[in-house]
């Protein structure tokens, strides 16, 4: 990484950035510590669209870990290893992250993300959108075979495991209202308002669609997972999917679409 980058919070980020969680109370910890040093990255108001997305997935681990404690998974390893798994994927896009044109190893559908750090057109619910689409359609079915592959099982329909990971669409549905209208400003919080429940339900809806399409995918890449090439070309097929989507997100057209 660059000084250019992260700014005066430059080792803050790279210090941060050297651990590695290896349970969900870690990994709620280093995304906590993640989001006061996103806060403070230039320009400083406030505006970071990494930012966004962090306090989304903050939240929603929160959730996991909430649950974990209150025994509502059936299967706590493999849902415990997962949000390790998954969480790994993220931190490492931001180690590979070193500023425009200058990062071969970061995916593409985050650097799309991560390019849009400066400003000035951080649309708050769009980046948070930009976060989850990156997050869902790229890292989490690779970290669902890396989960399966740890445990020595694999992703089967009516399973524990699947039972365990449709849990975490009910966090999601929980938690959505109260995010999507802390990124809303006070005009789009008047057509939120006379809209009813109709967003809450459509943004439900395309998480849980978006989520079992990762688990269709793991499917499939856990077929592949012993053919690296087999399995490299689907790597470049779901970033150039996912940065596509990002695009759109992040353009003036995504403002309309959230």
């Amino acid at each position: 990484m660059t000084q250019s980058v992260w700014g005066p919070v430059q080792r803050e980020m790279t210090d941060l950035l050297q651990g590695y969680p290896d349970d969900v109370p870690a990994v709620v910890d280093q995304l906590t510590k993640l989001q006061d040093i996103l806060t403070r990255v230039p320009p400083l108001l406030l505006e970071n669209p990494l930012c966004d997305f962090n306090k989304l997935y903050l939240t929603i681990t929160e959730g996991v870990l909430e649950k974990l404690y209150d025994g509502e998974f059936k299967d706590p390893a493999f849902l415990s290893r997962l949000d390790v798994e998954f969480a790994a994927r993220y931190f490492d896009a931001l180690r590979a992250w070193a500023g425009t044109d200058m990062s071969p190893r970061c995916p593409q559908v985050w650097s799309s993300l991560f390019a849009r750090i400066p400003g000035p057109d951080c649309r708050p619910l769009p980046s948070a959108c930009a976060g989850v689409n990156a997050h869902i359609n790229y890292d989490l079915p690779f970290a669902l075979v890396t989960t399966f592959d740890h445990l020595g099982t694999e992703p089967v329909d009516d399973s524990d495991q699947h039972h365990d990971y449709l849990v975490i669409n009910e966090i999601f549905a929980d938690s959505i209202p109260g995010l999507r209208r802390g990124y809303l400003e006070k005009w789009q919080l008047l057509i939120d308002m006379m809209n009813g429940c109709l967003d809450d339900w459509w943004q439900g809806e395309a998480v849980e669609y978006t989520r079992n399409v990762a688990w269709r995918n793991a499917q499939k890449l856990w077929c592949l997972r012993n053919d690296m090439g087999a399995l490299d070309k689907e790597r470049a097929g779901l970033d150039r999917v996912a940065t596509d989507l990002n695009r759109l997100l992040l353009s003036p057209l995504g403002a309309f679409l959230q």
